[in-house]
């Protein structure tokens, strides 16, 4: 059983908040869908840390809002506002999993 306070653990909790701080971003135009994408393809431990299902559903997001910022109004098939509250969802459940670690 892993500790609460190992360091990949640690390191983990750290990449979801980095990774919360760049949706917040996000939502205020002040970064891009594709920094974020390569902030979060990039957040290794936490990857890591979940099971595999997380890193398949985050990186099929991440593909959908990068694909969307291709577009400059909202498309029917991919609407910006409805993936960042699906991000939201993602990372409020990886933290709840990563609690339970």
């Amino acid at each position: 059983m892993t500790s609460t306070t190992s360091p990949e653990l640690l390191q983990a909790a750290q990449q979801l908040q980095q990774l919360r701080s760049g949706l917040a971003q996000l939502a205020q135009s002040q970064t891009s869908a594709s920094a974020l994408g390569q902030q979060a393809r990039s957040a290794t431990a936490l990857l890591q840390a979940l099971p595999a299902r997380y890193g398949e559903v985050l990186l099929n997001l991440l593909d959908r809002l990068e694909s969307s910022a291709l577009f400059t109004e909202e498309s029917c098939s991919f609407s910006q506002k409805d993936l960042l509250d699906n991000l939201q969802t993602w990372a409020q459940k990886a933290e709840d999993q990563l609690n339970k670690s």
